[in-house]
């Protein structure tokens, strides 16, 4: 096999900060894909209609020229999220999603939800109008080890929270775990997973042996190689209940190898042929327009891309560094060679 021709993919994870970085992040986040599902954890939040037309126009403004590509919107869910700011949500038109993030999960989320019990309302709103939630699956106490993070916020919260609503329809994000994967498949089709690229692709040996790799850095952080296989193995499985999520996530290299550093890392250079990477190794190519192409709309409820691409068997070198800002951003696999290239 030298081509493979798919669905025009989308994108149901992806990050694109704001302001200068949009002219790195935007025209990359549409190289391929149709569509994607924007992140809102910007300073301040996109917490309400007005900001997320704001930052969806600020957006379209860096597509490239000819671009179909479309962002859809999110809303930040915070302690102060009503149900009315759901159905405004609902009836906008662009807002396709609500993201939950536990106060002090990951980059920009100190303003997420302090406790998911006083969220009901808001949940049985989003049941009723047919919104989707999306969870970063992580409890954040200090006393549960940052590995385990994914793990007991399925017992302590999740479980329940499926229980209580049957009928919200629910994204477990960037899963990471064997119990996240097990999670997934062992509920009804109200309750899906998005996989990043870097999880299918390393695990923690990868960024810590041998000298810590702070591009490798993520959160939800890198785990054991029985976590990495457990996802490798339900994203080739044909299932229809995961899909293509990158996280991409752009930092300055100073940023990311600072003393503090931070989490993220960026794949949109190479994201579709990432995934074939994965997919091939696995001998599933067969499987992986599911994966990236219908899996995402049909939970979403939204049309297939009316498009294909293609991939041709190409042996090529990715760059070591991409200009981002007024510095560089180094991406996932930099300096690595892949055997799948997009044909642009």
């Amino acid at each position: 096999m030298d081509k493979i021709t798919l669905i025009q993919p989308d994108d149901w994870h992806l990050h694109l900060r704001d302001e200068q970085a949009l002219k790195t992040t935007v025209p990359a986040a549409a190289r391929g894909f149709g569509r994607g599902i924007v992140m809102p954890n910007l300073t301040p939040p996109v917490t309400n209609v007005n900001r997320a037309r704001d930052y969806r126009e600020r957006i379209l403004a860096q597509r490239p020229g000819g671009s179909d590509w479309q962002p859809l919107m999110v809303l930040y869910l915070t302690d102060n999220t009503t149900p009315d700011d759901i159905i405004a949500a609902a009836n906008s038109g662009f807002i396709y999603g609500c993201k939950y993030y536990p106060a002090g999960a990951t980059t920009n989320s100190d303003s997420g939800v302090t406790n998911l019990n006083n969220m009901d309302a808001v949940f049985e709103t989003m049941q009723e109008v047919g919104m989707v939630l999306q969870m970063h699956g992580e409890v954040t106490t200090s006393d549960i080890d940052i590995f385990d993070r994914e793990a007991v916020f399925i017992e302590r919260h999740l479980r329940s929270l499926v229980a209580k609503f049957p009928r919200l329809k629910m994204v477990m994000e960037h899963i990471t775990t064997e119990q996240g994967a097990d999670f997934v498949m062992s509920t009804g089709d109200n309750v899906a997973a998005s996989i990043t690229p870097q999880h299918l692709l390393h695990n923690r040996n990868d960024m810590l042996v041998g000298g810590i790799r702070p591009h490798l850095f993520c959160l939800p952080i890198l785990k054991r190689d029985i976590h990495q296989q457990a996802l490798i193995s339900i994203a080739t499985s044909g299932s229809h209940k995961v899909f293509l999520g990158t996280d991409s996530a752009p930092h300055a290299q100073g940023d990311k190898e600072s003393a503090c550093g931070c989490a993220g890392c960026f794949s949109h250079h190479a994201a579709i042929e990432l995934y074939a990477e994965v997919f091939e190794r696995a001998g599933s190519l067969d499987k992986l327009e599911a994966f990236a192409s219908t899996n995402g709309p049909d939970f979403y409820g939204l049309p297939h891309n009316p498009v294909t691409i293609e991939l041709k068997k190409q042996a090529w070198r990715l760059p070591d560094s991409i200009p981002f800002e007024d510095t560089q951003v180094i991406p996932l696999g930099a300096g690595t060679t892949l055997n799948w290239k997009l044909v642009e």
